[in-house]
């Protein structure tokens, strides 16, 4: 299963550069790299990810799930892998969207990307606080959950959504559950 995750994530960032509508080659995506990233769209998925993925490590505490045991992504020290395959579910939605959308809008253009003496690419402090007022704007977007059949804010989402997958996971791991319902976007 993990071999399979790793192919679809290649193929996935294979084909990300296709919905960057911006003619500038500064925001072309080639592949995904990190620590540090190299390009600009890398820095700021990686920016997004990391806020992401405190919401999901939160919420697998919260409903008394071991962040670091995963599924899909192996286990390695200082790794929270359980936290890394729900982001699975919900970054398409929450990061990658908004990413397009903030750079495809033009709310962020490459002046606000700086590049490191070593190659690395971080994002200005202007534009990290851009990031953090379209997080949390899109956190204000409504969501009708495709299990529970509920509305839900989806800003609230990587806090909410993550709780609520959180808990089917336990549910499922426990045996109240017979399947794990993934959080599917429609």
């Amino acid at each position: 299963m993990r071999g399979l995750e790793g192919e679809a994530a290649q193929v996935y960032v294979g084909v990300f550069d296709t919905l960057v509508r911006r003619d500038d080659p500064a925001f072309r995506v080639s592949g995904r790299s990190r620590r540090p990233p190299l390009d600009r769209m890398n820095a700021l998925l990686s920016f997004l990810y990391a806020l992401l993925g405190h919401d999901c490590r939160s919420a697998l505490d919260a409903h008394g799930l071991d962040p670091q045991v995963g599924f899909l992504h192996a286990d390695r020290p200082g790794r929270a892998s359980l936290a890394l395959d729900l982001m699975e579910e919900l970054r398409p939605v929450l990061a990658d969207r908004l990413a397009l959308s903030l750079v495809n809008r033009r709310q962020l253009g490459a002046e606000d990307f700086r590049i490191e003496e070593a190659g690395g690419v971080r994002l200005t402090d202007d534009a990290r606080r851009t990031v953090l007022g379209a997080w949390q704007e899109r956190k204000r977007e409504d969501l009708r959950h495709p299990f529970l059949d509920e509305t839900m804010p989806l800003g609230l989402v990587a806090q909410v959504q993550a709780h609520v997958q959180a808990q089917l996971l336990a549910r499922h791991l426990r045996g109240d559950l017979d399947g794990y319902p993934a959080f599917v976007w429609r």
